[in-house]
């Protein structure tokens, strides 16, 4: 191989979360020189999986360099039981998300041909905590009086012994409304106003009682309190949810990547590459780029200068603001996150949800905040949990990933209430917390307002800078669009739209 400061790069990648990961799978078959660098001794960017130990050496290096991550204020708690972990026996994700069967992700792992190196498992049941009133046996609940499953289709809501009847009627007739094609909806496309809360939507449109709108909320994955989520918000992924149902098999609709989440569609993306002949340097970033009026040659190249002391001229840069040198991001939302090992299957939270279906490796349990002795206007927590079949604990234990749109030591107080309260719902037998780690994520939030927080941006003429991370609790199929339009600049006029991560197979595929 050529040094890396004698080959004229068409492209330089910084950083390999999933975003670049999956650009470098675009360029995979492009013909293109392509370099692709990571400061990080380890693939995925903000989507890593880490063992127990490579978690800790994280923490600590986000917190002596946090101009260099989407992230703050790491820590790492372990009990006397967890100090005994086999630290490599666990394999746990920064980037837990939910894929729903609906995701333009899916069709595109397929299309690209990288589908057959990946697993994936599907995520059961959402459920809702509620305050325990009244008998040990009030309620729908299946495990536990504290625990509400959320019915999602048809048969779920009828089955139901919490909503009365006449709630049930309510309910499917706001399902219908939302299932129909929008020229075979109850109103004319101008006389849908979603210009309200969630709550104020489905009183005054449809009457749904006070007792369905957190159970909805949930479905909604929106991470705002009930009267700061906007039905131009949540309408349209209920929507997404309810649809998502059944694709890939009866009784659930999204799934999750075993092994370590969003890591294994990076690394996916990133081996594509490198047998496409893309050249991998870790431990190597970006420490500066040359200005391009002094460094641009005939070629239009310009100079950028890695941390491993070497120089190389290349047409394009692409990274996010952590991975190019000057490019501050200042408008970000934070969210607290936390992962917890704690010593229960949890197995009331996987039951098989229809007939002929998987049993679920991932369930979503979530708390509104008057459920943890908060306010109605206090933002929810979301509880993802993840049984040994992930691939990221042992057998009997499960991983709990918290995040609460409350950054800080307030936010991990309400994760850490509400892994508690999870514990004492579901659980028979008293289980224990043997490890976890807390950290404050940097990134865009999921309000759809922000119309434009997906768009590829252009500081000159040789730099995209791509966007931080979404906060988002499921994959962002706006990533798509984003990898698609810096794809676009790159190839320039040898663009052509069908061609975007639609492969052939390679000749010995099945080796691969």
């Amino acid at each position: 191989m050529e040094p890396l400061a004698e080959t004229p790069w068409d492209v330089t990648i910084s950083g390999t979360g999933l975003s670049q990961s999956l650009l470098a799978l675009a360029l995979s078959r492009s013909g293109k020189k392509v370099l692709h660098v990571d400061r990080n001794p380890y693939y995925g960017g903000s989507e890593a999986a880490f063992s127990l130990q490579e978690a800790q050496d994280w923490a600590t290096k986000v917190n002596q360099e946090p101009e260099h991550f989407p992230f703050q204020d790491a820590s790492v708690l372990s009990s006397e039981d967890g100090d005994q972990l086999p630290t490599r026996s666990y394999t746990v994700t920064l980037s837990p998300h939910l894929i729903y069967s609906r995701s333009e992700l899916l069709p595109t792992l397929v299309s690209s041909k990288v589908y057959r190196q990946l697993e994936f498992l599907a995520v059961g049941s959402w459920w809702v905590h509620k305050p325990q009133t009244g008998s040990a046996n009030e309620g729908g609940t299946a495990g536990s009086a504290n625990l509400y499953r959320v019915p999602s289709s048809r048969e779920d809501v009828f089955a139901d012994d919490f909503i009365s009847m006449k709630s049930k009627r309510t309910l499917m007739r706001f399902l219908r409304h939302i299932s129909k094609p929008p020229q075979e909806s109850d109103c004319e496309p101008e006389e849908e106003n979603l210009a309200m809360s969630l709550p104020e939507y489905l009183s005054s449109k449809f009457q749904v009682p006070s007792e369905l709108l957190d159970p909805l909320l949930s479905l909604s994955l929106s991470q705002t309190s009930p009267h700061q989520t906007s039905a131009e918000h949540a309408v349209p992924r209920i929507k997404r949810h309810l649809a998502s149902i059944g694709v890939f098999g009866p009784g659930f609709g999204s799934l999750l990547a075993k092994w370590g989440g969003g890591s294994e569609l990076s690394q996916v993306g990133c081996r594509a590459l490198a047998v496409g002949g893309g050249v991998y340097v870790l431990n190597s970033g970006i420490d500066s780029i040359a200005d391009a009026s002094d460094s641009r040659n005939e070629d239009g190249r310009i100079q950028v200068h890695l941390s491993n002391e070497e120089s190389i001229r290349t047409k394009h840069v692409v990274g996010s603001a952590w991975d190019i040198p000057g490019q501050v991001e200042t408008s970000c939302d934070k969210v607290a996150r936390s992962i917890t090992i704690v010593s229960s299957n949890l197995e009331a939270l996987f039951p098989v949800t229809a007939e002929g279906g998987p049993i679920p490796a991932g369930a979503v349990v979530v708390f509104p905040g008057s459920s943890l002795d908060q306010t109605d206007d206090s933002p929810p927590v979301y509880l993802l949990v993840h049984s040994s079949e992930t691939g990221e604990c042992p057998a009997g234990q499960s991983v709990i990933y918290g995040s609460v749109s409350i950054p800080g030591s307030q936010g991990q107080s309400l994760i850490e209430n509400a892994v508690h309260r999870l514990l004492q719902s579901a659980t028979e037998a008293e289980a224990k917390i043997m490890w976890s780690l807390r950290y404050t994520q940097l990134g865009l939030g999921n309000d759809v307002a922000d119309a434009h927080k997906w768009e590829l941006q252009r500081p000159s003429a040789n730099i995209l800078r791509i966007p931080p991370p979404s906060l988002d609790l499921a994959f962002d199929d706006a990533m798509i669009n984003l990898v698609k339009n810096a794809w676009k600049v790159i190839m320039g006029e040898e663009a052509n739209d069908d061609e975007f991560m639609n492969f052939e197979d390679r000749e010995g595929a099945d080796e691969e």
